[in-house]
């Protein structure tokens, strides 16, 4: 959209755990974003997290690494269609 802020949307099935298991993937993926988003994210983009079992036992390191590599390839693929 026309808007000049990328917005986030975290979802985790309820096939992965509980509430509580879901709510420690969704912090993870919050402050994720925290760090990678204001650089990596594609302003006005909506961006949808989808939470996996695997995001609360990978290293945080790694998650952010992952996080920030999804996003620059997001801008990559919108640059050339544009």
């Amino acid at each position: 959209d026309d808007a000049a802020d990328a917005g986030h949307g975290i979802t985790v099935t309820r096939k992965i755990g509980g509430a509580v298991i879901r709510n420690r993937i969704k912090r993870r993926f919050r402050e994720a974003i925290r760090s990678v988003y204001p650089d990596a994210a594609v302003p006005g983009a909506d961006h949808v997290l989808i939470g996996r079992a695997d995001a609360l036992t990978i290293d945080y390191s790694r998650l952010t690494a992952d996080l920030a590599k999804a996003l620059g390839k997001a801008k990559r693929r919108l640059a050339e269609r544009a």
